[in-house]
């Protein structure tokens, strides 16, 4: 199949999204260049990348650290395109601003920069978070789109330890669309809620931390997640792609297909998964609310279509889970 759409670029490859998102491009043509880090402290194992079909002939892995943002320059010069997955993850550092913050946005301005220089990139796809704007800290919002902004000096009044990951996913998205606007660089950013699903990766989603908070009994987790929003990871992996291919798209893409509650959520699950008890007693300590809803009608406006729903999206998560020995 040699380069029959061109080569791209994803960061961070080792990954949840990252992987399957190589995965389906791979399925589609691309050829990939995946980065990963090569500072032995963080053992990413790359097997699951390596045997994924047409990885022998058309998947090179490379050593690329956010640290280090001159270290993409060989794995993107001769590209096409490029995923940023790749995103500091310390939920409880004990320097957010230097360990988190800084590496996250300045490891991104060297990602472009190194697009910019390397003439041959036409697009970047930027992965961020719906954490980037569930915290405005505007309490009676009800409707999320691409106008809302996460308040970054709110989220530093609060004292919780996964602050500095909204921060950082909130400054770093409005850096790189700042950057693509002041040098003519074609960037669209796309902003998930929590990815739930199947996974390639031999490690435990920390996203299903929040997704599967209910069914592991994380009782705190569970206290502040009564708003939850959720979308597949097969349809966040085609949003990146659609949106990479698609000539109209520009700026911010929300990509979100399902909002639910806690209260929802534990009765799907309790009828879903019976073989689970789910700590329903702590509901009662909670006020039932109406969904907020992270709205996906500018993704949609393009053309694109949300193929999962919440049942796929947990049976997925959950017979994976089983599989490799979580649950």
């Amino acid at each position: 199949m040699g380069d029959e759409k061109g080569k791209v670029c994803v960061t961070g490859g080792a990954g949840y999204l990252a992987s399957w998102l190589i995965m389906r491009l791979l399925q589609q043509g691309y050829s990939v260049r995946a980065t990963v880090r090569s500072d032995p402290k963080y053992k990413e194992d790359t097997t699951h990348l390596k045997i994924l079909p047409g990885a022998s002939e058309r998947l090179e892995i490379m050593d690329a650290d956010l640290s280090k943002p001159n270290s993409y320059d060989e794995a993107i010069n001769g590209c096409v395109g490029v995923f940023h997955v790749a995103h500091p993850i310390n939920f409880k550092p004990e320097n957010p601003d230097k360990t988190v913050i800084e590496p996250a946005v300045e490891g991104t301005l060297g990602i472009l920069r190194a697009c910019l220089n390397s003439k041959t990139v036409k697009r970047v796809v930027y992965t961020s978070s719906g954490s980037a704007v569930a915290f405005s800290g505007k309490k009676d919002l009800k409707v999320l789109d691409e106008s809302v902004w996460t308040d970054v000096d709110f989220c530093r009044g609060q004292e919780m330890p996964i602050s500095s990951y909204f921060i950082s996913k909130t400054l770093t998205e409005r850096a790189a669309l700042g950057f693509s606007e002041e040098h003519g660089l074609e960037l669209v950013t796309v902003v998930p809620s929590v990815l739930v699903g199947p996974f390639l990766i031999p490690h435990f989603p920390s996203c299903f931390s929040i997704a599967l908070a209910l069914i592991l009994g994380d009782r705190e987790q569970c206290k502040v997640s009564r708003q939850m929003q959720f979308v597949h990871i097969d349809d966040v992996a085609s949003a990146h792609i659609f949106l990479f291919e698609c000539p109209e798209a520009k700026g911010r893409y929300l990509c979100s297909s399902n909002d639910t509650t806690i209260h929802t959520l534990a009765k799907f699950l309790s009828n879903r998964f019976p073989e689970f008890k789910i700590p329903t007693d702590i509901l009662s300590e909670m006020e039932e609310e109406e969904p907020i809803h992270m709205s996906s009608k500018k993704l949609l406006g393009l053309g694109f279509k949300y193929k999962y729903g919440l049942e796929e999206m947990f049976d997925g998560a959950i017979e994976c889970c089983k599989q490799k020995g979580f649950l």
